[in-house]
């Protein structure tokens, strides 16, 4: 593919991208309705109760795209409780809702639904039921961005099949609790599905048997907390090939046609599992095995069962993201996805706003396993070729309560303000530990954007917590400003924050110079101009722009 021909899919393929994102970026004007407070709050009907466990049994009839089942639904209750709202789109049917033996009544609110039980339950209270539900759940227009079932077929025809609910939400197809917040610690998926398909789920298989002469019944057990949208099915013909990396089994379910393919492209697994144990810890679902499953959609970061459809090809989509040719070298699908099993599943954000804590760790993490295989020159270069994608125009957090993505930079400038505060650190040892504690020391546990700055703030001297402010919740980048007066060479950040401090680097003929600037001119000695000045500041491994006054 000649440079001109790669420039026109680049571009296609980042419009595609970015397209399917804006829906997402919020902005000073937007408005917020009582499904999204519905969906995004948590009032005492939603609160008042912790899940402990989903035992969800489904049944999927894929002629009729139509499916069927049941989840039973273990809780605890955080204080007296009488009340509970529970999540199913309203185009689903509710058909019952069991308890001990009784049926209760329920009310709809758009995809909410509120029941009360016969009597009020006392804190600390361990109970359960089951909700009986069907139909045909949303499909997935543009998946893995816009949410739902995905029914495809693979090239020789037959049905491959899937689901992908980010951001739209898990109860597009099964009810539950559906808030980032609350993770079932433990999950039984057990899938209905014509006998002559392989159905994989998260964690392990452990149950498989016909219920009659057209339909089998697999079951799967995951041990760990997971978050909802990260409950998944896959349907397929599916081959099935396992590996090895020290005491973690590796298991691969592409499809039987792809087997060839998948046994070359997996091997990256390997030396990116060596990576990512080195710097974020060991591989935190370990008794659920790691897998990677053929999707009908891109990709996915579904806990123990990523999906993969990345067509065998390095790059995203064969295309080098970075533009610099390093993204070439790996399959963007399979480190990025796999990083996720660290950021986003063993730590998850406690509300969609925060969803930066997945994908700026995750799009960093892509950067940590080009330090690990070139070195950190490559692992930098990678960094700033991704800022071609970076649009700046939303800020990165969305707003709380109410189901809201912040802007697509969470991803590209996400990772690049992650390597602003490596250098700010200036001590690559800290670094490594700080990231490394950072993921074992917050594992299995939903965290908040104030939880992550507490935490880096133990390894910072300065105050972190303006830094974060501008790259998280404003939408421009610092600005140094630079000026010469009464020849003086002065300079200065102007951010939308406050008592805003960070130091730059400077080089000098001798050595790389660190000043530490705040929001009042400085003056700079040493440089004979504004652009000698401007040439020699480090922008590589920091992110920021730089303005000169006249």
């Amino acid at each position: 593919m000649n440079r001109e021909t790669l420039t026109v899919a680049f571009t296609t393929l980042l419009l595609v991208i970015l397209s399917n994102t804006n829906a997402q970026i919020t902005t000073d004007d937007e408005t917020f309705t009582k499904a999204d407070s519905l969906r995004g709050g948590l009032r005492p009907a939603r609160n008042n109760f912790d899940i402990l466990a989903y035992d969800l049994k489904v049944m999927i009839e894929p002629e009729k795209q139509f499916i069927s089942g049941s989840n039973k639904i273990n809780f605890k209750t955080k204080d007296l409780a009488q009340r509970m709202q529970l999540d199913l789109f309203k185009n689903m049917n509710i058909d019952s809702i069991i308890y001990k033996d009784q049926e209760l009544t329920y009310e709809r609110k758009h995809n909410a639904f509120f029941f009360d039980f016969p009597r009020s339950l006392e804190k600390g209270t361990k109970d359960s039921l089951r909700v009986y539900y069907s139909g045909k759940p949303q499909l997935a227009k543009n998946p893995p961005w816009d949410g739902g079932l995905v029914f495809d077929e693979d090239r020789k025809g037959r049905p491959h099949i899937g689901v992908a609910v980010q951001g739209t939400g898990a109860s597009l197809w099964f009810p539950n609790k559906d808030h980032l917040k609350d993770e079932p610690e433990q999950v039984k998926i057990s899938i209905i599905a014509p006998k002559e398909f392989k159905a994989v789920a998260n964690g392990r298989k452990v149950g498989e048997m016909l219920v009659d002469n057209n339909f089998r019944k697999t079951t799967w057990q995951v041990t760990y907390p997971i978050n909802n949208y990260n409950i998944t099915f896959y349907l397929g013909h599916f081959a099935h090939f396992t590996g090895q990396y020290k005491d973690l089994e590796l298991s691969y379910y592409p499809l039987d046609v792809n087997l060839p393919k998948a046994k070359k492209q997996f091997q990256q697994v390997q030396p990116m599992m060596q990576c990512f144990e080195e710097k974020f810890g060991f591989y935190p679902f370990k008794e659920d095995s790691y897998k990677l499953v053929e999707s009908p959609y891109l990709g996915m970061e579904h806990q123990s069962a990523i999906a993969y459809g990345n067509a065998y090809r390095n790059g995203y989509r064969g295309v080098d993201i970075s533009g610099t040719g390093i993204g070439s070298d790996f399959d963007f699908i399979i480190i990025h996805e796999s990083a996720h099993e660290w950021f986003g599943n063993a730590i998850s954000a406690q509300d969609i706003a925060d969803l930066w804590i997945h994908e700026a760790f995750a799009t960093y993490a892509e950067a940590v396993y080009v330090e690990c295989q070139k070195g950190e020159q490559k692992a930098v270069e990678y960094l700033n070729g991704i800022r071609r994608n970076i649009r700046n125009d939303a800020p990165i957090i969305g707003q709380y309560g109410v189901n809201n993505e912040g802007s697509p930079d969470m991803y590209f400038k996400g990772a690049n303000f992650l390597h602003t505060l490596r250098t700010v650190l200036n001590d690559d040892e800290s670094w490594w530990r700080l990231i490394k504690g950072f993921a074992t020391d917050h594992r299995y546990k939903t965290i908040t954007t104030v939880d992550v700055i507490d935490y880096f703030q133990s390894y910072f001297d300065t105050d972190v917590q303006p830094i974060f402010d501008q790259y998280l919740r404003h939408e421009d980048l610092p600005v140094l400003l630079l000026k010469k007066e009464n020849d003086r060479l002065e300079m200065k950040w102007q951010t939308d924050i406050d008592n805003f401090e960070m130091p730059i680097d400077v080089q000098t003929e001798q050595e790389m110079k660190r000043y530490h600037l705040e929001d009042h001119w400085q003056q700079i000695n040493n440089y004979s101009s504004v652009d000698q000045l401007k040439k020699n500041i480090d922008q590589t491994n920091m992110y920021f722009e730089i303005e000169v006054l006249d």
